[in-house]
């Protein structure tokens, strides 16, 4: 590692979290102006397309593993928006802890952990990553706006859900992962058939974790059962 290098990283880092805290500002701040549900899916795309981010990032291994280091830290950041924070933000950021805290009152921290596990195991393969959160970060969000949408034919096993909703999931899911192997194409030797394969299996995993799983756990089992069926189907690491 030389030192040009790892100024490089710490900038790109630092460029991360400007645009991470920007973000959860801003949908704090445009909140009342939007649908609640929409702000909230708003922040998860915008935080899940950090996933391009990461071959940026030159250093990506132990001890300085910079993806590791972008996602952990907002573990912390959520939970003081939580009911069990030791310190009262609510009160000050009233907006922004409406956003956080708003579907599930623990939500953002577990997708903030699922984030962290699979930057510190899958770094120098993001397009594992990707296969964890683009279904969160895309898909759930695609089933919730169409279900509240157009859902008419419902059906509840641990919550109320649409078959509409889990469709829009499963196309945007699927879509949404192909389209990404042709950008982690141009940067990993991979097998766009073996890729297709994968990812037909983790959208698959994800629409059905994201129907079996109690509101806002899912941001929990969606980004790391669909991140596992991926691996699994596209050979190991």
């Amino acid at each position: 590692m030389t030192e040009p290098e790892l100024l490089w990283n710490l900038g790109v880092l630092g460029s991360c979290y400007l645009y991470i805290i920007a973000i959860i500002l801003i949908t704090g701040k445009i909140k009342d102006r939007i649908p609640a549900n929409f702000s909230r899916k708003f922040l998860h795309i915008m935080i899940g397309n950090f996933i391009f981010i990461i071959p940026f990032f030159t250093l990506r291994t132990l001890p300085l593993n910079f993806p590791f280091f972008v996602a952990s830290p907002f573990i912390l950041v959520t939970f003081l928006f939580s009911p069990l924070s030791p310190v009262d933000l609510s009160s000050k950021f009233s907006g922004l802890a409406e956003v956080t805290g708003g579907g599930h009152k623990f939500g953002l921290v577990l997708y903030a952990i699922s984030y962290s596990l699979l930057a510190l195991f899958f770094s120098t393969k993001p397009y594992i990553i990707a296969a964890g959160i683009l279904p969160m970060a895309y898909g759930d969000a695609a089933a919730s706006l169409v279900g509240q949408k157009i859902g008419r034919h419902k059906y509840n096993i641990f919550g109320t859900k649409s078959f509409e909703g889990s469709m829009a999931m499963f196309a945007i899911c699927i879509s949404g992962l192909i389209a990404c192997a042709l950008f982690f194409s141009y940067l990993s030797p991979i097998s766009i058939p073996s890729f297709a394969l994968a990812s037909l299996g983790a959208a698959t995993v994800a629409t059905v974790c994201e129907a079996l799983t109690p509101k806002g756990f899912d941001n929990l089992t969606v980004p790391l059962f669909s991140a596992m069926v991926f691996l699994l189907l596209i050979g190991g690491v």
